[in-house]
């Protein structure tokens, strides 16, 4: 693994030229390990926080950058034309990933896990890890190195952000347990804690203020640490009031989650997943 590290860092860097043999190897070896999980764009720690692994970026930045376009096309009906580096993730019946037919993708590079099930169409880009029991809903996106943990449900239309660039930046990261509603977004490397509910509609980015009403206090980003929602938050949909004098006089507010409650025994039953589902 640390050879492998120092070669990505190398070349990243213009430090190092492999013979195109020895970069394709690189490359299979690279994104077998993400496959398996091995490696992964971001981790947790010991302290609960969350660490940002920048070679594993850079490798994937180095796929985008040593590929060239083929023609992917298995028949007229399904046309797939993208970089070399970057086919479908190969899946087997071992795998225990349900993969419902109807134009769902799941790009090469990103870990999905024994007992993920994928309800079409939704698309899990390059560098995400995805682990056990979760669902992917129809028209949802898994984005680039985009980290969702166990047992969430990601539901239909929402949006997981990916980064990709600048190489440090933290990823989106969903922990377990966590249901994001129809229709969410969840962008800029934002940290969703365990047992969490966004209610549909919900949309966080860096640059949103999260109002706790339960605590009385405001959630937000500062410098160097990304917005975090607090483990087992109910968020839903809020405004609050412009205090400009022209705000005022036409009675204007902006969008602004709440922290309406925390879960309790009645939410639990409300969000519990279907067993018979899996």
């Amino acid at each position: 693994m640390e050879e492998l590290q120092f070669k990505i860092l190398e070349i990243s860097e213009n430090r190092l030229v492999l013979p195109k043999n020895e970069l394709k190897a690189l490359f299979e070896e690279f994104v077998g390990l993400l496959n398996t999980g091995k490696i992964r764009s971001a981790e947790p720690t010991a302290d609960g926080n969350w660490k940002v692994n920048i070679w594993i970026k850079k490798g994937i930045l180095l796929l985008f950058k040593n590929g060239v376009m083929t023609d992917f096309t298995n028949d007229r009906n399904f046309q797939f034309f993208d970089k070399d580096t970057l086919p479908v993730r190969p899946f087997s019946l071992q795998d225990n990933v349900r993969i419902v037919p109807g134009g769902s993708s799941v790009r090469n590079g990103c870990y999905v896990a024994s007992g993920v099930i994928c309800m079409p169409p939704m698309y899990i880009n390059i560098g995400s890890y995805v682990d056990e029991g979760t669902m992917i809903d129809s028209h949802a996106l898994v984005g680039t190195c985009a980290q969702v943990g166990k047992r969430c449900h990601i539901s239909a239309a929402s949006q997981i952000g990916g980064v990709l660039e600048p190489a440090g930046a933290r990823p989106v990261i969903i922990e377990d347990d966590v249901l994001i509603g129809g229709n969410c977004g969840v962008y800029e490397g934002a940290l969703v804690r365990k047992r969490t509910v966004m209610a549909s509609g919900v949309v966080i980015t860096n640059s949103t203020k999260i109002y706790d009403l339960v605590n009385e206090r405001v959630i937000a980003a500062t410098p160097g640490n990304p917005l975090e929602i607090p483990e087992g938050a109910v968020l839903v949909n809020g405004t609050r009031a412009i205090q400009t004098p022209y705000a005022k006089a036409n009675g204007l507010s902006i969008y602004s989650p709440m922290i309406i409650k925390y879960r309790d025994e009645k939410t639990d039953a409300k969000t519990a997943l279907e067993d018979a589902l899996r």
